[in-house]
């Protein structure tokens, strides 16, 4: 990875961020928030880091605002504000905030510096590396982007004060998918937490990041290695997007939907790759311990499979999955045929 991004712990590497911003060349700060961070985080933020010269820019709160429509807003307003290629852009919320601000700061005269401050668990241990920006393109997730680190991302978990149960959970799903994907003794300690509270999470978010950081050095363009980090994305992906594009239904978080991907393709998993059916109903039945079920009608599960065909890591029209040989034995680029996505659904059911 030619830009490996620096990464900060805690609420003192707030305070040194104003203090390097007074020393460079920045000749405007921007600090783009959502209108629950607003709400629940940025009146912290401003008092650790002491700014007192600076513009503020606010979104709408949700994955339904990720799209070219608030990233236009956004150019308008630093256009008005005067911001130029000097000017910096932090992004104060969590992964929509930062994926989408990132995507901002890079095209807004062809790049500007962008901070990175997760408020959510899951942007901690999910968006904080990698370099990934970026919308959605309609329903469809992720679907435009770009690579560029931030300049620098300061994870501080008392953020995670501010969050619901559910956001909680929705991160937590990516922390047991690095487990699943990477290490199996992190998995094991994950899934003995009963309550999902700060003082039981805290400690695993490191190394969690560090999974991520150690797959990401590796391929950071995503062409070979990073891939695994999409286990239980293909599925999961393609639910998020039906449940945004329907409105009659309860949108999913990122993590909720995620966590029935992961079952999705454990079950695939035992078909096509020899894993283990025990381990397959273990993983079932440890998201089943956090997350409600689902019930899918059969047209949606059919309409479910049809957005599959979007899916980022196609080639050629084949649908690819990241699938499980054993517990952190990955293997990317298997395609899988119909009937086994049907019967997938089954096993999650069951």
């Amino acid at each position: 990875m030619k830009n490996k991004v620096k990464i900060s712990f805690g609420s003192t590497a707030l305070f040194d961020l104003s203090k390097k911003l007074l020393k460079s060349k920045t000749s405007s700060i921007f600090i783009l928030v959502d209108s629950n961070t607003k709400k629940l985080c940025l009146s912290d933020f401003i008092s650790q880091t002491k700014f007192t010269n600076y513009e503020l820019i606010e979104m709408h709160a949700g994955e339904e605002f990720k799209n070219i429509k608030t990233c236009e807003m956004i150019w308008h307003k630093l256009t008005e504000k005067g911001a130029d290629r000097n000017s910096i852009l932090i992004n104060l919320g969590g992964g929509v905030v930062c994926d989408l601000g990132g995507f901002v700061a890079c095209t807004f005269k062809r790049g500007i510096d962008f901070y990175n401050i997760p408020t959510t668990l899951l942007s901690m241990v999910d968006a904080s590396v990698g370099g990934k920006t970026g919308i959605d393109l309609g329903s469809l997730k992720n679907q435009i982007g770009i690579f560029k680190e931030p300049k620098e991302v300061i994870i501080d978990s008392n953020w995670l004060k501010t969050l619901q149960k559910e956001e909680i959970r929705s991160g937590f799903a990516e922390m047991l998918k690095h487990g699943l994907i990477a290490s199996a003794s992190y998995w094991d300690k994950l899934k003995k937490i009963n309550l999902l509270i700060i003082s039981n999470l805290s400690k695993h978010i490191l190394p969690s990041i560090n999974i991520k950081k150690r797959i990401v050095l590796k391929d950071y363009k995503e062409k070979n290695l990073r891939k695994i980090l999409n286990f239980g994305h293909t599925f999961g992906h393609a639910i998020e997007s039906y449940f945004l594009e329907h409105n009659d239904k309860k949108r999913l978080l990122h993590g909720e939907a995620i966590s029935i991907g992961m079952i999705l393709e454990a079950y695939i998993s035992t078909q096509l790759c020899g894993f283990p059916y025990d381990k397959a109903l273990d993983i079932k039945n440890t998201f089943n311990k956090y997350f409600p079920k689902v019930i899918f009608k059969s047209k949606e599960k059919h309409s479910i499979i049809s957005l599959l065909s979007h899916d980022k890591k196609n080639d050629r029209g084949k649908i690819n999955f990241v699938l499980l040989e054993d517990i952190s034995k990955p293997v990317i680029d298997v395609n899988v045929g119909k009937k086994l996505l049907d019967n997938a659904f089954d096993f999650y059911e069951s």
